[in-house]
């Protein structure tokens, strides 16, 4: 997956308690409209439909510690199309248990993608074996 962008209002929604990424829900979003790092709620975002999408809920493999240095690990998310989906070219990952779904990040998959029935996509949240470090 391409490289991390982070919404400017992650630094806050850590420092203000917003988050708990080792129990509350991350989900992605999809979206074929940019986005912009000043973008905060899901409400800023133009998603596409998922009705022919499987779940896009994320599984947290570790929210951990050490040495100061604080890293996100999420498995994988396999997306299966039981009819047309898309296009999208945009990734968002939001906190589905925060009052307002606070956006947390984004990537650009470079291009935009429809899928079809039977089509499946990766989302590897694994390339660098965590989806952000706090140092």
């Amino acid at each position: 997956m391409a490289s991390f962008n982070k919404f400017n209002s992650l630094v806050a929604d850590l420092a203000n308690g917003v988050h708990n990424l080792a129990t509350n829900q991350l989900t992605v979003a999809l979206t074929n409209t940019a986005p912009t790092a000043s973008n905060s709620t899901l409400a800023d975002i133009t998603q596409i439909s998922y009705t022919n999408l499987s779940s896009r809920n994320i599984t947290t493999t570790s929210s951990a510690q050490s040495g100061g240095v604080y890293s996100l690990v999420l498995a994988d998310l396999t997306l299966t199309a039981t009819g047309a989906v898309g296009p999208f070219q945009y990734v968002v990952i939001y906190n589905e248990t925060s009052p307002s779904d606070s956006l947390i990040c984004w990537y650009d998959r470079g291009s935009a993608v429809t899928l079809q029935s039977g089509d499946s996509i990766t989302i590897d949240f694994t390339d660098t074996q965590k989806l952000f470090e706090l140092t």
